[in-house]
């Protein structure tokens, strides 16, 4: 599968660039119709679960998905992962209360968790090194298209026709993908058939969910509720160590995550994912609440974020050749937590063209670390690895999300806890404060919510200057290697596929 006809790599990045928007977009077009559509479905108490079960189900998959793409091919997977997605698509447009939108939501969960491992993979697979970082520059730049037009799409729909057309919008452009992986991508019959570890994929499954399922709701969940949650987790995890050690076959090859290069990357992921998690939720929250601006500058400062990010994985793509992993990956690590530490220094009289240069360095930085991160971890292990390692990346990026969303709430809550007017604040206030640009500013309010989100920001500097110890981790002499030579010497084992 690694060497097709040059005629037909642009062909194949094009169904994989589909793909990507389409589960790129699901992220930011769900949210503007979600207004409207709770307003015709009720079910107020499962909103976050319409988003949160797409999250969960995802993050678990990705994992699954990357072993099975090494097993049984990366074309096979990418079309159910397609398959999947469009089906819980279709059916989500139909859906009748909230209840059946969040299965709905945790079927196009399922289909994300195949389709973004694999995407990446077959990436690896039809580039070697120095070309791939242009590639995954484009493909940041489609997250940051979506970023822009998703929501502006979603409007459109809710305002012109149903709202079920944000999920049946999917369906052309998955159909168009999946045509194009069947015409172009042509792999050869597995010469090996390989055992699936199923007590392990259930086992992993069910740890991960609670784990999610206590992290995502552990301000609300009550806690008998939360200390089963966490218990299941505790257990399922014990048992999944001891399935995995035994199975021939893992899921999860913990051979792979011991490498230190791969353990640092991943570690870095999981810090891009906290860091991600807090700018999205809680900057637009300081231009809105403390600066007191409307949401269209509080979107504008945010939007800087996905500006940087294509721009950081651009540069890396023409960089790395020259000057080697290494060096861009500190560089990245570096520009996280100066990002971080631009909206620490915001006031209440700052300007917010300064938190935009906050939301572009950090962009910038994503950037960096996350493109040499998957070049890194995709050169270093063995053709049949690849799948797993490019799903290991992707999983603590999402693991880092819930971490940073449950994390950074916390932050908040204790800053509103511990501000000097808590006593006279209730979170109906701060809600109308955060919703009404034209009343006059309640300097006490204003205060109170600058103090919660200054410590919030403050626990995001402090956690993004992990990434810089983190790439500091990644041993030299790897990140050397890949600069030097194409990646001909390390898979020389044959394929678990391999082109026609």
């Amino acid at each position: 599968m690694s060497d097709p006809a040059s005629s037909q790599r642009p062909l194949i990045v094009a169904s994989v660039m589909m793909t990507m928007f389409m589960v790129a977009m699901e992220a930011t077009i769900v949210s503007t119709a979600m207004p409207q559509i709770v307003a015709q479905l009720g079910g107020l108490r499962l909103y976050s679960w319409v988003f949160s079960s797409y999250l969960l189900t995802q993050t678990v998959m990705t994992v699954i998905f990357g072993k099975l793409a090494d097993l049984y091919g990366r074309k096979p997977i990418m079309q159910a992962g397609i398959g999947i997605f469009l089906v819980g698509s279709f059916f989500a447009g139909f859906a009748w209360s909230m209840s059946s939108m969040v299965v709905f939501r945790l079927l196009q969960g399922v289909g994300a968790g195949a389709i973004m491992p694999v995407a990446l993979t077959i990436i690896g697979d039809l580039y070697p090194a120095r070309e791939r970082g242009k590639v995954q520059g484009y493909l940041a730049s489609v997250w940051a298209f979506s970023a822009v037009v998703g929501p502006m799409i979603g409007a459109f729909i809710v305002t012109k026709l149903s709202w079920a057309w944000i999920f049946w919008i999917n369906i052309p452009i998955g159909l168009a993908a999946a045509g194009g992986f069947a015409l172009f991508l042509r792999e050869k019959a597995m010469q090996q058939r390989r055992s699936i570890d199923l007590a392990g994929a259930g086992l992993f499954t069910v740890a991960i969910a609670a784990l999610m399922g206590a992290l995502t709701d552990i301000t609300t969940t009550d806690r008998t509720t939360l200390t089963v949650l966490v218990a299941v987790f505790c257990l399922c995890l014990a048992l999944f160590v001891v399935q995995e050690r035994r199975a021939p076959d893992p899921i999860i090859s913990f051979d792979l995550w011991k490498r230190r290069a791969i353990a640092a990357a991943n570690g870095a992921a999981v810090v891009l994912g906290m860091v991600l998690m807090g700018l999205t939720t809680f900057l637009p929250m300081y231009v809105q609440g403390v600066l007191h601006r409307t949401p269209v500058v509080a979107g504008l400062a945010l939007t800087m974020v996905m500006v940087g990010w294509p721009c950081g994985a651009t540069f890396t793509a023409r960089a790395f050749p020259r000057f080697g992993l290494r060096p861009i990956l500190l560089a990245g690590g570096l520009l996280l937590p100066i990002g971080a530490g631009v909206l620490v220094f915001l006031t209440r009289d700052s300007s917010p063209v300064l938190a935009g240069i906050g939301s572009l360095l950090i962009g910038l930085g994503m950037g960096l670390v996350s493109v040499s991160s998957l070049i890194l971890i995709q050169e270093i292990v063995e053709h049949s690895e690849r799948g797993s390692a490019t799903a290991s990346n992707l999983f603590a990026r999402n693991l880092g999300s819930t971490l940073g969303a449950a994390a950074f709430g916390g932050v908040l809550n204790y800053g509103l806890a511990h501000s000097a007017n808590a006593g006279n604040v209730s979170s109906d206030q701060l809600k109308e404060l955060l919703q009404s640009q034209t009343a006059p500013v309640d300097m006490a309010l204003q205060m109170t919510l600058q103090h919660a989100l200054h410590v919030t920001f403050c626990a995001m500097f402090v956690i993004a200057l992990a990434c810089i110890v983190l790439t500091l981790l990644v041993p030299a002499a790897v990140t050397r290697r890949i600069g030097e030579a194409p990646r001909d010497d390390v898979a020389e084992m044959p394929p678990a596929a391999s082109m026609e």
